[in-house]
């Protein structure tokens, strides 16, 4: 999936205050206390939208363009760029 579109459901993990963020964590499992990471890097994905996400506990879409990392000096594994909020009906 290396530099394709994708679409991934995950957990917002903000990464600056504020209502709404350009750039979080996107995490396969919800938080369960805010100094803990949910799990490994290979669960985990940098995400930068294109425009704020609104910050929210519920489980949220986002549609952008993947990238595997390689030594990348956070110690993740993914990342999501030009990224955008997708509604799901439900």
């Amino acid at each position: 999936l290396d530099r394709k579109e994708v679409r991934l459901q995950g957990f917002m993990m903000p990464l600056d205050r504020g209502e709404r963020q350009s750039r979080f964590i996107l995490a396969a499992l919800p938080p369960s206390c805010s100094c803990c990471l949910p799990g490994g890097p290979e669960q985990m994905v940098e995400v930068q939208a294109k425009t704020p996400v609104k910050y929210g506990f519920e489980p949220i879409v986002i549609s952008g363009r993947f990238s595997v990392l390689r030594d990348d000096a956070m110690g993740l594994f993914y990342r999501l760029t030009d990224a955008v909020a997708v509604t799901v009906p439900r």
